[in-house]
This record gives C-alpha cells, structure tokens and sequence, in this order.
C-alpha cells in the first residue's frame, strides 16, 4: 500500500465494440505537471484483453520503477492482480477448477511489471462521472476507432 504522494496516478479502460470484436485501450498518465495520452487497439479481440492491455502498456511507459497507483473500472484486472493470480501461480497458472488461465499471456507481463513498480490497485466505478476514469475511457474508444 502506497502511504506517500505516488510518482504517477495512472488511469486505465478497455473498451470492446462485440466481445469479441474490434477492440481499444486508453491509458492517461499523471505526474506532477506531466501528463501522457496513450491508446491503441486490436481488430479482433475482447473487453478483458483490452482492459488487461491498458494497465500493462501504463507500466510498461514508466521509464523507472515508480510509486503508482492505477484506477481501472475493471474487477477482473484489479481482483486479478491483487487476489487470484496468487492461487493461479501456486497452481501452475491453472483456476481453481483446473481449466487455464484465460489471458494467461497478458497475466504473465502485468505480474512482471507490477513487481518491478510499486502499485497501489484501485477500482472505480465506470461510467459514473470520474474524470479520470471518462478520459481513460474516451482514449480506449479513440483506439477502437483506430482499427475500424
């Protein structure tokens, strides 16, 4: 848990149009004065894939090993990350009831870089008036526009 004033405040949405079907992520990044706009997107995919996709390009920006906390409206990445991917790596990356991890590839690079940073999780209700959390959103929809 991050008690000091973090060295960035990250923002992060998926957004999917068909699940699956084209799919965007947006990320927005604050430090201080210094704030980055970041998306993309994927022709064929789906809504987890690219909520998954945005927390990782985040880290993945991060030029050091920071403090940061991360607002995702996504319960499957902030439970994922904070929760069951201890049981699933106990398991050999299997569920409880033995079938595999679904995203297993994206799972495996947040969980190295979330090791490499100090991270605080935090989930935020979408849709309900965050600013962060619209902007975040409006990015992952500026990259479902950009492969369709």
């Amino acid at each position: 848990m991050i008690t000091a004033e973090p060295d960035v405040l990250i923002y992060a949405d998926g957004a999917c149009k068909g699940n699956p079907g084209p799919g965007g992520w947006g990320v927005w990044l604050k430090s201080g004065e210094h704030e980055r706009e970041m998306f993309g997107g994927a022709s064929q995919t789906t809504n987890n894939r690219m909520e998954l996709t945005a927390v990782i390009e985040a880290l993945s920006a991060l030029k050091r090993t920071s403090s940061a906390v991360i607002y995702t409206d996504s319960q499957y990445v902030k439970n994922g990350i904070t929760t069951w991917i201890h049981g699933w790596k106990a398991r050999g990356w299997t569920t409880a009831d033995k079938k595999p991890v679904k995203n297993v590839d994206l799972w495996q690079r947040l969980d190295t870089l979330n090791a490499a940073h100090r991270v605080s999780w935090r989930w935020v209700k979408g849709h309900a008036g965050d600013p962060g959390n619209e902007r975040a959103d409006a990015l992952a929809n500026r990259g479902v526009a950009s492969v369709t």
